[in-house]
């Protein structure tokens, strides 16, 4: 079992990798880190000792000044070889660098050069260095108008703000789940490279990814539609965009019921991909769920009975709670990353319809228990 410690742990790369690393528990220890280790010699030491693997995530991408940001980067990385120094420590140290390198700007010439410190350190001291020079990275709970356009776009769409484009130019993309993946293959290579392109698994225009944004927000936010999903990137862009959705304003959404002498008639879902629809009884007190997904886009609808269904993100407290009634049907949608679950807190069968956009397959199931 590999011991793995990621500076930077809590922000939108290093969350994504620390909670991925959980999911392979018996090949993986999680070394937690503190940012406050950053100011504190013998708390960095007692960290850098505890590891095999180092993954250096910790960075600030914007501020006002450029040569606080060089500064904080450069001094960060040197603080981490310090460390390594003072611990003879032989761990594999990964380091995120940026396609910025080579431009003339602050921010790029710290990535450059805090990754040429480690290069040195490692050459020194005989450890492993990779040197992961990524593209721009977007993908769910990024942080808006700091860690990726499409973070701030799909925000602004999913709280009544206008987005505008200011440089429609061509950008190099890669989904946060596709760089966690490949910083995964690296750690388990267990081999250095001083400077690895991290190829870019989609190039488009801004004014591209923004128009499939408002297309999401017409068709999903606004109309409940599931739209055209045509390959995985969009795939990708469209489970970024619905973890900026208010869950906690927006569902549970009613169903428009049309009633006559027969009965009712409800729309459940409206699509533009296929995937797998199923229904469930549930007798009273009986709970169902308490698993997540990665990326699977679910749906789920009552339409008798009542039930209360529960989200959680992972690695936070705060549970989300939805009452629905079958008198008025009504659905929630699943985010990726949150746990959830659906139980019948009324007296009487619990009808349930489940929609989810890829039929079930238990060697890639793409389902994580974890109790709400």
């Amino acid at each position: 079992m590999k011991r793995v410690g990621i500076t930077g742990q809590n922000g939108f790369v290093g969350s994504h990798l620390y909670n991925t690393l959980g999911l392979f528990s018996e090949e993986f220890e999680r070394i937690d880190f503190n940012k406050e280790f950053f100011e504190s010699e013998n708390d960095l030491d007692a960290f850098v000792a505890s590891c095999d693997v180092i993954v250096h995530l910790a960075a600030m991408n914007r501020h006002e000044s450029e040569q606080i940001i060089y500064e904080t980067n450069v001094g960060l990385v040197q603080k981490l070889v310090d460390a390594l120094r003072r611990t003879g420590s032989k761990a594999h140290v990964l380091m995120s660098s940026s396609t910025q390198e080579e431009r003339d700007n602050l921010y790029g010439r710290s990535k450059r050069e805090g990754r040429e410190l480690l290069v040195s350190w490692a050459q020194e001291a005989g450890g492993k260095f990779t040197g992961l020079i990524i593209p721009n990275v977007f993908g769910a709970f990024g942080k808006p108008f700091y860690n990726s356009f499409v973070a701030t776009f799909s925000y602004q769409l999913t709280h009544g703000e206008t987005p505008i484009v200011s440089n429609d130019g061509e950008v190099k993309l890669i989904y946060v789940q596709e760089l966690v993946d490949t910083i995964i293959q690296e750690i388990r290579s267990d081999k250095g490279n001083a400077k690895l392109l991290v190829e870019p698994t989609a190039v488009k225009k801004v004014s591209e990814v923004l128009d499939l944004l408002e297309d999401y927000k017409t068709k999903y936010l606004e109309g409940g539609e599931i739209p055209v999903i045509k390959d995985s990137f969009e795939h990708n862009l469209f489970n970024t965009y619905r973890t900026y959705i208010d869950h906690k304003s927006h569902y549970p959404v009613k169903f428009v019921q049309h009633t006559d002498p027969r009965g009712a008639f409800v729309e459940v879902i409206r699509l533009g991909i296929g995937g797998q629809c199923s229904f469930s009884t549930t007798v009273p007190g009986i709970t169902r769920g308490n698993h997540y997904h990665t990326r699977k886009i679910e749906r789920f609808a009552v339409i008798k009975g009542k039930a209360l269904i529960q989200l959680r993100k992972i690695g936070t407290d705060e549970v989300l709670d939805f009452y629905l009634d079958g008198t008025e049907p009504a659905y929630v949608d699943m985010p990726i990353w949150y746990t959830h679950n659906i139980k019948n807190i009324g007296e009487e069968e619990l009808y349930t319809i489940f929609w989810i956009n890829e039929p079930f397959n238990p060697e890639d199931a793409d389902t994580y228990f974890e109790v709400v």
